[in-house]
């Protein structure tokens, strides 16, 4: 009976260290923790690892460690992933979502008209995109502003050419591009 009891106040511990090392990483992934718990993950699975290793008579206790121990892979692998995305630039940390590729492209014709219609969509366009990414989006006439400061850069580049401005999110910034059109 002694054993069964320490046996069951271990696999307590077990949990409350798993939900412990579970609200470490929401946090590390919300962007409170500077630092992934690194040991306490290694320290939880090294326990794991020791318990499923033994063997268990009592079909109670199996079935707590076993669920426990797939609770913990399952989890690993969420972190993982999360980790993996995290160091592709395709997770933000704090926002604890993955924002979809923004990639939106507005014309600019030669003349007047068309100029006023790709500033509309491109002022349309980085606000959505700075909404997808929960950044507070520029006002419109910082963005008339920063296009006709750029206007000569873009004639010295491009010429008389036709543009394109295209709203692109690189490292969960939305930014504003110029390509010529083909």
């Amino acid at each position: 009976m002694d054993e069964r009891r320490s046996m069951l106040r271990r696999l307590d511990d077990l949990e409350q260290e798993m939900r412990k090392l579970e609200i470490r990483y929401d946090q590390y992934f919300a962007g409170v923790e500077k630092r992934e718990p690194v040991k306490e993950r290694e320290q939880l699975a090294r326990k794991l690892r020791q318990l499923t290793g033994r063997h268990v008579v009592q079909t109670d206790i199996r079935f707590r460690v076993n669920g426990l121990s797939s609770r913990f892979h399952t989890y690993a692998n969420y972190w993982d992933r999360i980790l993996r995305l995290m160091d592709e630039g395709k997770f933000m940390r704090g926002s604890g979502r993955i924002p979809p590729p923004a990639t939106a492209t507005a014309s600019a014709d030669g003349n007047g008209d068309g100029r006023e219609d790709a500033t509309e969509r491109v002022y349309e366009q980085l606000v959505e995109a700075c909404e997808q990414v929960g950044t507070r989006a520029p006002s419109r006439q910082q963005v008339e502003s920063l296009l006709k400061k750029q206007k000569e850069k873009i004639r010295e580049k491009f010429g008389d050419r036709d543009v394109d401005f295209v709203v692109v999110t690189e490292g969960g910034k939305p930014k504003l591009k110029v390509r010529a059109r083909k």
